[in-house]
């Protein structure tokens, strides 16, 4: 994609359940995406915007899905940019949002015991 605005994913590289404490700078990125994910409004956007035909979606796609206004939405979606959850594509006056598929992954790997991440690893 090109000129594309989203964020270095924020996630640290130690999960909080590998068994060593995770340090606090780390755990304050992983808190500040998870906060990203914690709102209902964010969780439908990501579900819409993955289920949209492209696999990306615009505000205007957005807005009555969702049942709120046009700013609301451009908040939330900036919210889940600058976590690197999404990112954003300008198109002459329209911007696309599509999933960062590697976001996603490492935040369910971070939350993944090491014991259940081994057998998934092998099936």
């Amino acid at each position: 994609m090109a000129d594309v605005g989203a964020a270095k994913t924020n996630t640290p590289v130690i999960s909080p359940l590998a068994g060593e404490p995770i340090k606090r700078a780390d755990a304050e990125r992983l808190a500040g995406v998870l906060k990203a994910f914690a709102d209902p409004a964010r969780l439908r956007l990501l579900s819409l915007i993955q289920s949209a035909p492209e696999g990306e979606a615009s505000v205007t796609d957005l807005t009555a899905p969702l049942g709120l206004s046009q700013p609301t939405v451009s908040h939330h979606l900036r919210i889940l940019t600058e976590a690197g959850l999404i990112e954003r594509e300008k198109r002459g006056v329209w911007a696309y949002y599509r999933i960062v598929p590697a976001a996603i992954a490492a935040i369910a790997d971070l939350l993944t015991p090491p014991r259940k991440r081994a057998t998934k690893k092998t099936r």
